[in-house]
């Protein structure tokens, strides 16, 4: 039997949809700059940013591969 592709369900892995976003909003910055900001080396960004930002990049390298 040939193996079946898993699917990956990214609505599952999100548990709190808007809370990065949120937070980029209050900084006054991007999503995108707020999560090179968080990951940057000697952040004081919280443990569930720093996780959230890292998931955020993530997902936006899937959506590069996607729009190809």
């Amino acid at each position: 039997m040939a193996a079946k592709k898993k699917k990956l369900n990214i609505k599952k892995a999100i548990k709190r949809p808007g809370a990065l976003t949120k937070k980029a909003k209050k900084a006054g910055v991007s999503v995108k700059a707020y999560t090179k900001k968080a990951l940057k080396k000697g952040s004081k960004a919280s443990k569930l940013t720093k996780q959230q930002a890292r998931f955020a990049k993530t997902l936006s390298k899937l959506r590069k591969r996607k729009k190809k």
